[in-house]
């Protein structure tokens, strides 16, 4: 099997069967944005506590990049200081950029071949911008 096969495995599990995916109902920081460009929609919810990202969850709609997106991040954040999460997507940024990163939670690299396709970059860092203004959010907040 092929790595670009792998890949696309990969995204597709995150897009059918995401992780994470649905509200809070206790009190949690949230987040709404949206690409107009393609549609896609995504709500990020999560519950900061001491410095570390405690849980997180999103719902939205859009494409199966954006989702898996969302699906990968939320399950990588959990449990990381708000450092570690800003400084993973600060890593996801460069890894849109083309850059060789490597990242803890292996899935993530699946999306290094949406750099190929410009126009699908804001569909994968959609969630990843959900996650810093929610870290931003959070510390106003404190």
């Amino acid at each position: 099997m092929q790595l670009d096969d792998l890949y696309r495995r990969v995204i597709m599990d995150h897009y059918k069967t995401p992780r994470n995916r649905g509200t809070f109902e206790d009190e949690a920081v949230t987040i709404d944005l949206n690409n107009p460009t393609c549609g896609d929609k995504i709500q990020l919810q999560m519950q900061i506590d001491d410095g570390k990202v405690k849980a997180a969850k999103f719902v939205g709609e859009g494409c199966s990049i954006s989702l898996s997106s969302a699906s990968m991040m939320t399950d990588a954040v959990k449990g990381k200081t708000i450092e570690e999460a800003l400084e993973m997507a600060d890593k996801f940024s460069s890894l849109m950029k083309g850059e060789p990163v490597e990242f803890e939670y292996e899935d993530i690299e699946a999306l290094s071949g949406v750099n190929k396709f410009p126009a699908r970059i804001k569909c994968a860092t959609l969630s990843w911008n959900a996650l810093r203004k929610g870290i931003e959010q959070s510390q106003r907040q404190e």
